[in-house]
């Protein structure tokens, strides 16, 4: 179930905060009964007019972005700076699957479907996501099993994580490596790193499940193709 005025605005008619205006205006009726309340939700099934006329449910569209560094991961900023949604063309109303830093690249899903969406950053769902990641200092092996076993965040244990590829620039004392999570708590890498002493110097998120960078450049987007979105929801499910 979906709250109503995210159900009109998906289907292209206006936006959302107009559709809380359709709302309350007594213009939308659900199953032919007007509906007034913000708070109500509808299915699938459930016929929703606005004007006296049904809506038409939106085709989902996927994508997947390169997100260049310093992009807001937003539909809109409050602040006027550059989002995600500046480097798709769409005429679709589409957001991101999650987030990434502002200060992050990499992999990030955006479409309109809010089933996958949900299945996709549900915290129960042991989705992998592989990042590349440069930190300062020296990573050293006990540091990395620290970090694999989980360390605790917030009062919770992260799940096990797995950390391979470590390599070393001695002149500039930093260490490279990719580790791979199944989470999607609020800067996670970035912290878990802090917490043995490393501060994270730049990360690129390069898998996202089965979805990858292959074949695009910063801030190239393509359509994520039938067979990666049903590969997603069989990862997210198992």
């Amino acid at each position: 179930m979906e709250r109503l005025q995210k159900v009109i605005a998906h289907s292209g008619l206006t936006s959302r905060r107009k559709a809380e205006d359709m709302i309350t205006a007594g213009r939308v009726t659900v199953n032919g009964e007007t509906v007034t309340e913000l708070g109500t939700k509808v299915t699938s099934s459930d016929v929703v007019m606005v004007d006296g006329k049904p809506i038409k449910k939106e085709e989902n569209v996927y994508y997947v972005l390169y997100k260049p560094r310093n992009v807001i991961s937003t539909t809109d900023d409050e602040l006027d700076r550059e989002t995600v949604l500046n480097y798709i063309q769409t005429e679709k109303r589409i957001y991101p699957v999650g987030r990434l830093d502002f200060d992050t690249s990499g992999v990030l899903l955006l479409t309109n479907d809010g089933d996958l969406t949900n299945l996709l950053i549900h915290p129960s769902h042991d989705l992998e996501k592989e990042y590349e990641v440069t930190v300062k200092g020296f990573l050293r092996k006990e540091e990395s099993r620290t970090l694999c076993r989980g360390i605790e965040l917030d009062g919770t244990k992260t799940k096990k994580a797995k950390i391979k590829d470590v390599t070393y620039n001695t002149n500039k004392e930093i260490s490279h490596c990719t580790i791979i999570i199944t989470e999607g708590r609020n800067h996670q890498v970035k912290r878990m790193f802090e917490s043995v002493g490393h501060p994270v110097l730049s990360l690129k998120r390069v898998r996202f499940g089965p979805i990858t960078l292959k074949h695009l450049r910063v801030g190239e987007y393509r359509r994520i193709t039938p067979h990666e979105i049903k590969q997603l929801r069989h990862q997210a499910k198992h």
